[in-house]
């Protein structure tokens, strides 16, 4: 049984900053990484990619280029936790012990949780697509460019899911596509949300409704999508509150899956009932088992699950880490915050970035809830740069 000083479940976006910072510390700790991903992929510009501008490759980079200097790769995946051991058992069937366990697992889709999705998704001729995965992201624009008249749809589930804008985002993109090319009047744009409403911070959600009316979007609250009947083009959708049901007929429908942490998670001691590791919202500390940190998409801290979140969460784990291992008191608190770069057509682009509290905490000197060409250009130029060669190196901005 091998066992590693701090293990780190998960080699994405959180768990390859956190190594990267943790290893970049004066005196580095051992540091191990378990995931079994041969690639890594920059999630956050699929939006582009679903909407034409970029081809879905920039997206994707081999996962060795970007485990740390002194880190350890372990290629395989977790069954299961015991953290009364400080034990991780794997796929493969081996365990590992721990001085530190850091689950930075991400989230998972539930494709097969919509009957006829998983079958139709990116399909041709289905009219079904999605943005939410690298194989299915170019169908997104496929099924955009080809709808001359008729009714799109846009679903966003009731679950929590990566990136809580991205879907009103790529019906903006592809709003404004119809409309450059003079057929937005022939096209019924309709945004299915199992939510309230379009955003939960009130500065940003008065001037995405405004776009939203631009454009002419219907928008309907508290509604899930539950099935598809793609040999119809038929949606059917369950109000949230009411329970009734109603089916809706599609040319286009751009589908948001419904999302959880993952299996191996949900099962586990470090999970709450919601299925997420539990960990205090300030220190991302497990907050039963003192040797266990999270952050990202798997945890249960109670903001949106962006990249943007990340990058502030992971400096508190690696400091908080690092006073743990000298068993010094936690000295960095992590307050919430989480951006959202909403893209609102071709060009422009609104910059929400709020708290845990849903108060506003802005970058620039501007008002961010105006859109803007310079902060698209951020997101589809500067971001993906900071990304690769910034955030995963263990950088702090």
């Amino acid at each position: 049984m091998a066992h590693h000083q701090i293990l780190v479940i998960g080699g994405g976006s959180a768990g390859l900053t956190v190594a990267a910072m943790l290893r970049n510390k004066p005196n580095p700790p051992g540091v191990t990484i378990i995931d079994p991903s041969e690639k890594h992929y920059y999630q956050p510009i699929w939006t582009l990619v679903g909407a034409g501008v970029f081809p879905k490759e920039v997206s994707e980079r081999m996962e060795e280029d970007y485990i740390p200097s002194g880190a350890e790769w372990i290629k395989d995946s977790v069954a299961s936790f015991d953290p009364d051991n400080n034990s991780v058992t794997l796929a493969g069937g081996a365990s590992h012990t721990y001085d530190v366990l850091v689950v930075t697992a991400g989230i998972q889709i539930n494709w097969d949780q919509i009957p006829g999705l998983k079958e139709s998704v990116g399909k041709a001729g289905t009219g079904v697509c999605s943005n939410y995965s690298y194989d299915t992201v170019e169908s997104t624009f496929e099924n955009i460019r080809n709808l001359k008249q008729g009714t799109a749809i846009f679903t966003h589930p009731s679950t929590p899911i990566k990136c809580g804008g991205a879907p009103i985002k790529i019906t903006y993109l592809a709003s404004d596509h119809w409309r450059r090319n003079g057929v937005a009047a022939n096209i019924k744009k309709k945004f299915i949300k199992g939510g309230p409403g379009i955003f939960a911070v009130k500065k940003y959600a008065d001037s995405l409704s405004k776009v939203a009316d631009r454009y002419d979007i219907e928008r309907v609250w508290k509604t899930d999508l539950v099935a598809l009947r793609p040999d119809k083009k038929e949606a059917v959708f369950r109000h949230m509150e009411t329970g009734e049901e109603r089916v809706e007929s599609y040319d286009m429908i751009h589908v948001t899956p419904p999302m959880s942490a993952p299996d191996f998670i949900k099962k586990s001691p470090l999970a709450v009932d919601s299925g997420w590791v539990e960990v205090d919202k300030e220190t991302t500390q497990h907050t039963r088992y003192a040797n266990v940190f999270a952050l990202g998409d798997c945890s249960n801290l109670p903001t949106s699950k962006t990249g943007a979140a990340i990058r502030k969460q992971a400096p508190t784990t690696a400091e908080n880490i690092m006073a743990f291992l000298s068993g010094s008191a936690l000295p960095k608190h992590y307050d919430g915050y989480t951006s959202c770069p909403l893209v609102t057509g071709y060009g422009s682009l609104i910059l929400a970035e709020f708290d845990y509290n849903k108060q506003p905490m802005e970058s620039f000197p501007f008002n961010q809830a105006e859109e803007r060409y310079s902060m698209y250009a951020l997101k589809a130029y500067g971001l993906p740069k900071m990304y690769w060669h910034g955030m995963l190196r263990g950088r702090e901005f």
